[in-house]
């Protein structure tokens, strides 16, 4: 799949809350480390996964479901396998009413529910980070790679 610039930065300019389904409470994993830097690039990422539920990470309460987040959210980030995604993507079709887009992570993708969410006008990304998109429209990817560790609080 391929996705233009134009597209994916009107998404990241577009959104303002963020659920992120699957995130770890371990800092050396791809979820923790991408909710926590949208988080620091101003988003409001709200963690999801049920089996931390009540416990916090960078600040927020971890909420079991989709369902459990007050208030919408503009973004679904899925961090999960790509057979939880029709699950996932209901969910939040249901949740969120004015839902703008669900990002499945980079090896996620589900090609049925992503028609399923875009029949209801949601923008679907699959395969894809939005940390990594957000670097690499933003000039913050090196050349040696990814620009995953210390983040500078003057950005």
């Amino acid at each position: 799949m391929t996705y233009s610039d134009t597209l994916l930065r009107d998404i990241l300019a577009r959104t303002r809350r963020i659920a992120v389904v699957g995130v770890s409470l371990n800092p050396v994993r791809p979820s923790y480390y991408v909710a926590r830097y949208l988080g620091l690039r101003g988003y409001d990422v709200i963690p999801v996964n049920p089996l931390h539920e009540g416990e916090t990470v960078f600040g927020r309460r971890v909420r079991g479901s989709l369902s459990a987040i007050e208030g919408g959210v503009d973004m679904v980030d899925i961090f999960r396998r790509s057979e939880a995604v029709p699950e996932i993507v209901d969910e939040a079709l249901a949740a969120f009413p004015g839902l703008q887009t669900i990002w499945m992570q980079i090896g996620v993708e589900h090609a049925e529910a992503a028609a399923k969410a875009e029949a209801r006008g949601v923008t679907v990304i699959q395969n894809r980070c939005p940390k990594i998109e957000y670097q690499r429209l933003h000039g913050e990817l090196r050349m040696g790679g990814f620009a995953t560790g210390r983040i500078s609080s003057k950005l």
